[in-house]
């Protein structure tokens, strides 16, 4: 089975819990915050905003001064790989050179399915894990995909280690391009129309108090409908 067809598997399973939703979702708005950027630099590569955001997330944790190639900033020539690119203007200018010039080339890119956008991604980060038959904590920490096991040097695989940084694949889900559901038993669902259901989970999480005494109110009221309902029906 190739890394496509087992990342289009893991995909169509992958349950993002209620505990790890609220992390996912807080990443997802603020790549959503990037978008006008994300937006701009995808006119000139070809690669969608989304992706974009993802590979800045999990290279830089999302900071405009750096180079989503691997994190370095951007106004400086690298000295990990890809080494030597730059130093840039700007940070479209550096995404530019990183998306069209440095592997894994993301503007060559011809698959942006969930699954092919995720492979391309998982190659941002090696290919390490696959060769392990391990999904990688790149795309799939956070998720029920992923338990443990971390590359946590250049070629030093731990597989004790756990990746505490969200992975890819649940971010995805929480931005809601493909309206994947996820979920199982308490966890979050993403609602048709680009993560509807999260909007709302984080209203609840803010007014969780004024949400609990309105249901309470609601049944009360509901209840003494019944009760008169019923009492009418023996008087």
């Amino acid at each position: 089975m190739t890394l496509l067809e087992q990342n289009k598997l893991r995909w169509e399973k992958c349950h993002v819990s209620a505990v790890k939703g609220p992390a996912f979702a807080k990443i997802a708005d603020r790549i959503k915050a990037n978008k006008a950027v994300y937006d701009d630099i995808a006119k000139a590569t070809g690669v969608p905003w989304w992706f974009i955001g993802m590979v800045h997330y999990r290279e830089s944790n999302l900071n405009m001064a750096t180079n989503i190639a691997n994190g370095q900033a951007f106004n400086k020539k690298t000295t990990i790989v890809p080494k030597g690119r730059g130093p840039f203007k700007s940070f479209k200018d550096a995404a530019i050179d990183a998306l069209v010039n440095c592997p894994p080339y993301a503007a060559k890119n011809k698959d942006w399915s969930a699954a092919g956008a995720l492979t391309k991604f998982e190659a941002y980060n090696g290919l390490g894990y696959a060769n392990k038959g391990l999904p990688s904590p790149y795309v799939w920490s956070g998720t029920d995909q992923y338990v443990k096991g971390k590359y946590v040097a250049d070629h030093v695989f731990d597989p004790n280690v756990v990746d505490v940084q969200m992975g890819g694949a649940g971010i995805l889900k929480f931005l809601g391009i493909f309206n994947k559901a996820t979920g199982g038993g308490t966890a979050v669902v993403v609602a048709a129309g680009g993560g509807l259901v999260y909007t709302y989970w984080h209203l609840f999480l803010d007014h969780w108090v004024l949400y609990s005494l309105g249901l309470a109110t609601t049944a009360f009221i509901i209840d003494l409908i019944i009760y008169k309902i019923r009492n009418r029906k023996t008087t």
